[in-house]
């Protein structure tokens, strides 16, 4: 009985804080928008590519071992807190250690062991998403600029006459990716501003046209400053660099129109450098390109700042 002559425990109010912080917990975490559905992917988006859900997987074992570690650190914590409180004891000062070799060791070891298992499947899914087959399906100059994008599709096309091997348009791109194109390419563009929309969607920017599942090489150039070129459903992003020039492969699985955007801080109208990426059958996907074609849009745009000497002779040697 508390002194007032109440029966009332002064364990009540902290309990009942306690109760209301969870619920307020619970909503926060039912109220977001997501479904059961949503929860397993850890707040990534439905992966549209056949490489994505590597990524996705990667991510969700890092979400793994990091659950585990912090469950076994705030499992130590509570233990220390709740058995060696000073309240239990009735020690004024509890006995000293100055070290303890076993315990040493093994916060040494176990650190090392996660950084390394982390190091090993993170290393191992990079090297698979950046290589190259040697011959993709198609072929997709990105070019990035303040504040939009170019696209220039690397293709023969009826219309179209010229060669992507040797058009000044493209002199940015390095040899050893121009070996991969296709012959005869005389190619198409796109080329957008940040006040350019999609006519479907009405989302803004210029919308880069993708065939479902063939393989698609992206080639990443930049005309001024470092963009980075991300489509949020690819689980992938890759820097564009002037002077150096970036590339991956995706193979799309999914036809709709997917949101990107620019993931580097580039500018005033960083944020304004956002595009659309459509993915649809290969038969509509050509019919682009000859539409492309039909209104003009033949040959390519600059791809940007072309390699200096000793950023070639860094690639060659590491070839």
């Amino acid at each position: 009985m508390s002194p007032n002559g109440s029966d009332r425990s002064p364990r009540r109010p902290m309990r009942r804080k306690l109760l209301q912080a969870m619920t307020a917990g619970l909503v926060l975490a039912t109220a977001t928008g997501c479904t059961y559905k949503d929860f397993p992917r850890l707040g990534m988006p439905t992966p549209v590519t056949e490489e994505a859900p590597r990524i996705l997987s990667l991510w969700q074992g890092s979400w793994a071992a990091a659950l585990a570690t912090g469950v076994l650190v705030w499992g130590l914590i509570l233990w220390a807190t709740i058995f060696h409180r000073r309240s239990r004891t009735k020690v004024e000062v509890p006995p000293q250690t100055r070290y303890n070799m076993p315990i040493e060791a093994l916060y040494t070891v176990v650190p090392l062991i996660i950084v390394s298992v982390l190091f090993y499947f993170t290393a191992r899914d990079e090297t698979k998403l950046l290589s190259l087959s040697p011959k993709p399906d198609v072929t997709v100059n990105v070019v990035g600029f303040q504040w939009s994008w170019g696209f220039n599709y690397i293709a023969d096309v009826p219309g179209s006459s010229g060669n992507a091997k040797t058009d000044p348009n493209l002199a940015a791109i390095p040899d050893r990716f121009k070996s991969d194109f296709p012959a005869n390419a005389g190619g198409v563009y796109d080329v957008g501003t940040p006040g350019t929309k999609n006519p479907q969607t009405g989302n803004p920017g210029p919308t880069l046209w993708l065939p479902k599942g063939k393989t698609v090489r992206f080639v990443l150039t930049s005309r001024d400053v470092i963009h980075s070129f991300w489509v949020v459903p690819f689980l992938m992003k890759q820097d564009v660099i002037p002077g150096h020039t970036n590339s991956f492969q995706v193979t799309p699985n999914h036809e709709g129109t997917f949101m990107g955007k620019c993931a580097e801080l580039c500018g005033v109208d960083h944020s304004r450098m956002l595009f659309n990426v459509k993915v649809v059958s290969p038969e509509r996907y050509e019919a682009h390109l000859k539409q492309l074609a039909a209104k003009g849009q033949t040959g390519y745009v600059p791809a940007g700042i072309e390699q200096t000497g000793h950023e070639k002779n860094r690639e060659t040697n590491n070839l």
